[in-house]
This record gives structure tokens, C-alpha cells and sequence, in this order.
């Protein structure tokens, strides 16, 4: 991405309360707001054009970061209709100064937002996956732009589920590896948790008694990024988990304390490495 002077306005003056976006030379605009101020963020005049929009917060069944992407004509309207959804606990919305964003448009960059979402392991996205919206070749072009912009936003405000695990992995002497009954995993830590490379393998069987784990595994198994091969499974690309042992866990099928099961390539584990880094 280029380098971009951005202008955040803090409308309370509280940091993490109603803020206002924006970057340099661009017709987007972001506003973001806890639950606790929704109704401030209805009454902003920008919500009643077309737009999409995040709600973030936990996944009250599985304990990880959940994430709803979804897109309106009107956002303040259809903001309205998830109050009775109980797991979000923020919400970060798009819309254009210019008002030129058509519903074509912003069902575009919907269906681009979900598909990356689904790559990332770290979350439970809470609305099934968007076909998008089909678009001429000079509009889809110029709603690229205009999403690229939106990703470059989102982790200043606290949306940090779109970048690619792979951008954000260190050198490849960092590399670390998880081991088990023969199969091996390699991963990364990151500036978000712990990413797991394409090519990894796992265990074919999860262990009886991690209910949760068995969870997020069939999740990953039902979006294809693991994929069973003979007698274990295999990573089909990169996904970045919460932390090392959420990684290790699924690698393992069960419960495991990610900081002494990842070691390098000298056998010295996570917890070794990053102690002597302190």
C-alpha cells in the first residue's frame, strides 16, 4: 500500500468513542462507534446513504472474534434491524462524500470483504458468504481503489481481520514448527496471533474431550482450508489464528500450549525465543 496521511476525529473526544475517518485525496469516508453509541451514530447525516459496514465482537458459542460484514442503500436503517443481534459490540461503516456508491457497488465490495474474511481462521464471521455483485470492467476497477482505501482504514480502527497473514510474517529464519505423530506444521508468529502455513498437516482426529477445538476445526474443514489427505489433514493456504496455541491446537486436535509446542528449526520453543528477545 502507498504511504497515506490519515485524519481521525474524535467527535466525544474519547479515543475509542464515535470517530470520524478519512485519508488524503479520497472521496470514502469512515465512521466508527461502540454499541454504547449507536444512537449518536444513527443521527449522523453520512448513515442515510448507501453503504457497507462491520460489526465486531465475540462469538458467544466459541469465544473467538466475530465479525458481520454487510452492506445498505440506507445504513442507518439497516443498522436498526441488529439490535437483537447480542454479539457485536462495535461497528465501523463506509460511505462515499461523493454519494456516488450504487447498490451494485457496495454489494462488490460486500462479496470482496466476505471472501477475504473466510481466508481468515482467526474469527467467526457471522453471515454466510456473497456472491457480490457483477460490475463493468471500468467500475470494478475503481471500487478496488476504493476498497483498497477501506482496508488501509480498517486496522486503525480496530478492524484487524483483512490483512494477508503473508504480509505480515517475519523473516524466514523465524520459522517455527509443530510436530505430531509424524506430521509437522510450520508457522509464524504475527502482529495479530500466529499464522499457519499452506501445506501444513494436522491430525485427522480431534480429541474427544475438546469440544471447542472440534468446533473450529469442522469450521475450517467446511471452508476447505483444511482438507483431509489419507490419514491426516493438510492446510490449503495460509490462516492466521489468535494466538500460538489456538494454532497448535487445531494442528494438534486438541487443547495445547502454543508457546512450548511451536520450536525452530534448533528445537528451542516460542516461549525460549520470545523470553530472550525481553
Amino acid at each position: 500500500m502507498q504511504a497515506a496521511t490519515i485524519k481521525i476525529f474524535l467527535v466525544h473526544g474519547r479515543p475509542n468513542g464515535l470517530r470520524t475517518a478519512e485519508l488524503s485525496n479520497w472521496s470514502g469516508k469512515a465512521i466508527a462507534a461502540p454499541r454504547t453509541e449507536i444512537s449518536d451514530l444513527l443521527k449522523r447525516e453520512e448513515l442515510a446513504s448507501s453503504g457497507f459496514y462491520f460489526l465486531t465482537g465475540v462469538d458467544p458459542e466459541s469465544g473467538d472474534d466475530a465479525l458481520y460484514i454487510g452492506e445498505a442503500e440506507n445504513v442507518a436503517s439497516r443498522l436498526k434491524g441488529h439490535a437483537s443481534k447480542d454479539f457485536w459490540n462495535s461497528v465501523t461503516v463506509f460511505v462515499s462524500k461523493d454519494e456516488n456508491l450504487t447498490k451494485a457497488h457496495i454489494r462488490y465490495v460486500e462479496g470482496a470483504l466476505i471472501q477475504k474474511a473466510l481466508a481468515n481462521g482467526s474469527i467467526a464471521l457471522m453471515n454466510s458468504a456473497s456472491s457480490g455483485s457483477k460490475l463493468p470492467e471500468s467500475d470494478a476497477a475503481e471500487m478496488d481503489v476504493f476498497l483498497e482505501k477501506c482496508l488501509q482504514l480498517l486496522p486503525v480502527l480496530g478492524v484487524k481481520y483483512f490483512e494477508s497473514p503473508s504480509e505480515k510474517t517475519k523473516s524466514d529464519d523465524e520459522l517455527l514448527y509443530c510436530s505430531i505423530k509424524g506430521l509437522t506444521a510450520t508457522g509464524k508468529r504475527t502482529s495479530n496471533g500466529f499464522v499457519v502455513f499452506a501445506g501444513s498437516q494436522a491430525v485427522l482426529e480431534h480429541r474427544p474431550s475438546s469440544r471447542r477445538m472440534k468446533k473450529k476445526r469442522e469450521e475450517l474443514i467446511e471452508k476447505a482450508a483444511l482438507e483431509p489427505k489419507h490419514d491426516h489433514l493438510v492446510f490449503s493456504k495460509d490462516i492466521e489464528f489468535g494466538s500460538p496455541s489456538t494454532a497448535g491446537s487445531v494442528v494438534r486436535g486438541g487443547n495445547t500450549n502454543g508457546l512450548t509446542s511451536w520450536k525452530n528449526a534448533a528445537g528451542r520453543n516460542l516461549k525460549e525465543i520470545e523470553e530472550d528477545e525481553t
